[in-house]
């Protein structure tokens, strides 16, 4: 029997990264001395993308004594150790794989942060395989990026699956491109008026996964 195939976001889809970015904000910015204003500006920059680039920018902007790569490994360290993955997700990806499913993670951003966040949360024992965007320059939305997914999963992405994630355009709109069904995690949103609309929209990682175990047991009693 064909395994399925599901691929997770990581952000705001495993892991709530949105809380966990302001709590880090603001012990950073106490830690370094800086107003409102640079709060600001800093969940602002890493709130869009955080790579090394993003703390020389911050370094320079704010003549912070730290080098680039001290900030850098510190935010890696931070963010680790305040992110979490919710017990019954991390159940829920063990039930998957143990009813059939390949379960892998499809993830755009820097590879240290990353792979730091799925080893902590204990996602990375979880799965399958995982694709982080800067190991082989392909990012979400990009066809590639999902294949390569696949590929860690080992399977492809001719054989279908599922793609489950927050973000309409790199999550939906690119899982839709590799022939992939999707789920949105709408964290409380609306879908975006004229946007393709995804197979189905959920609250959350556990409802997405409920979901999954469900249409396989329906596909295992009418087939």
């Amino acid at each position: 029997m064909q395994r399925l195939l599901v691929l997770f976001d990581l952000d705001n889809t495993l892991v709530n990264r949105r809380g966990v970015l302001a709590d880090w904000g603001a012990e950073f910015t106490a830690r370094h001395g800086l107003d409102d204003e640079g709060q600001a500006y800093v969940l602002g920059k890493v709130g869009v993308r955080a790579y090394p680039s993003t703390f020389e920018a911050i370094r320079t902007r704010y003549r912070l004594p730290m080098s680039t790569d001290e900030l850098w490994r510190a935010y890696c360290t931070d963010i680790a150790n305040l992110v979490s993955c919710p017990a019954k997700v991390l159940n829920g990806l063990d039930e998957l794989r143990a009813t059939g499913w390949r379960v892998g993670v499809a993830t755009n951003g820097a590879r240290d942060i990353q792979r730091a966040k799925l080893r902590t949360t204990g996602i990375s024992e979880r799965v399958d395989g995982v694709f982080v965007s800067e190991e082989a320059d392909a990012r979400k939305p990009q066809i590639r990026h999902f294949a390569l997914a696949a590929a860690r999963c080992g399977t492809m992405l001719g054989n279908g699956g599922w793609m489950v994630g927050d973000n309409p355009v790199n999550d939906i709109g690119g899982g839709r491109s590799a022939g992939l069904h999707t789920i949105w995690i709408d964290n409380g949103r609306s879908w975006p008026p004229d946007a393709p609309v995804p197979d189905h929209t959920v609250p959350h990682a556990h409802a997405a996964i409920d979901l999954l175990l469900h249409s396989a047991d329906h596909t295992r009693t009418t087939t």
